[in-house]
């Protein structure tokens, strides 16, 4: 029975507590944050991770595009790429590759730079001419190259006649084909590390040059390897990572100059993923290459962040 009924008075009932100006306002920049962030959630889940767990399921079935059956087989693909001739080859190739690219590319990016914030003249235009490679469709670049390296019409084995050298045959001798391709792949990364290689020379404060020559540093050696390079650090260790990474991933100029060969001479990792998987459809053993090549990827990562990081001085 309610206090009304022996006629006492009854407190009102408090009224619900209305939203602050304040909380309405975090409330709607709440709805519009995640309404901003729908469109690249949705394209990182539907893109990015659902493939790849996607991928990481198809590693351990035996499935065929075009096969309506589907049977797990556990750790069988990977046993398989254990004793897979052409896959220890391109793995070999693809580690050969990233070993000549990712120091040629590095260096030679580091001297360039070196000479022009050495001089004032012509800066722009040589950042403009070395960066061009990256800009440009591998595909197109691949093409001109090939006709580069032609054996027999090529400009390059036409400048060795002249000067009585007899050029080999850069895309199609067995020794010869992932040496042209490691060049290529320098000339395909040396722009883009030149660029940061800038970008890094540019921060370093000009008076600790100065510094470093009240100090007795006098040569240009003594300069760079007391100021420069300490404080290129950061920058080297990002240049390292981005290069190793895109070394790893090579694929275009690999399938249209030489598709893997001669006699799988030149073939690497993403090369063969691409023929088991859409040339002779073998998904499950495609997936367990793209498995092992996730694996480098994050390895390199973790490389960098454990080891080589703590070796980097931060200004």
């Amino acid at each position: 029975m309610s206090d009304a009924t022996f006629g006492l008075p009854v407190a009102p009932r408090p009224a619900p507590a209305k939203a602050t100006p304040a909380a309405r306002h975090a409330r709607s920049e709440a709805i519009t944050a995640w309404a901003l962030s729908l469109p690249a959630i949705l394209s990182y889940l539907l893109l990015l991770l659902l493939p790849t767990l996607a991928a990481v399921a198809l590693a351990f079935t035996d499935y065929e595009l075009g096969n309506d059956s589907i049977r797990w087989i556990g750790l069988e693909n990977f046993a398989e790429l254990w004793t897979d001739r052409g896959f220890r080859q391109s793995f070999v190739n693809t580690v050969f590759y990233v070993g000549v690219v990712t120091p040629g590319s590095i260096f030679g990016a580091l001297v360039i730079a070196l000479l022009i914030e050495a001089g004032v003249r012509g800066r722009t235009l040589f950042r403009a001419v070395f960066f061009l490679p990256v800009v440009s469709l591998t595909v197109a670049m691949a093409s001109a190259w090939q006709y580069l390296l032609h054996p027999t019409i090529g400009p390059l084995n036409g400048m060795l006649r002249q000067l009585g050298i007899a050029g080999p045959a850069w895309l199609s001798d067995s020794s010869m084909v992932m040496w042209s391709l490691a060049g290529i792949g320098i000339w395909e990364n040396l722009g883009f590390n030149l660029v940061l290689f800038l970008a890094g020379l540019t921060a370093i404060p000009r008076e600790l040059y100065a510094a470093a020559e009240v100090d007795g540093a006098q040569s240009a050696w003594s300069r760079f390897r007391l100021v420069t390079w300490p404080l290129l650090g950061p920058t080297t260790l990002f240049v390292l990572t981005i290069t190793m990474i895109r070394s790893v991933r090579v694929f275009d100029t690999v399938k249209v100059l030489t598709q893997g060969g001669p006699n799988k001479a030149s073939e690497v990792l993403l090369h063969t993923m691409y023929q088991e998987g859409f040339t002779f459809f073998r998904l499950g053993y495609s997936a367990a290459i793209t498995l092992v090549f996730l694996a480098i990827v994050l390895a390199l990562m973790w490389l960098q962040t454990r080891v080589l990081d703590k070796r980097v001085h931060y200004g």
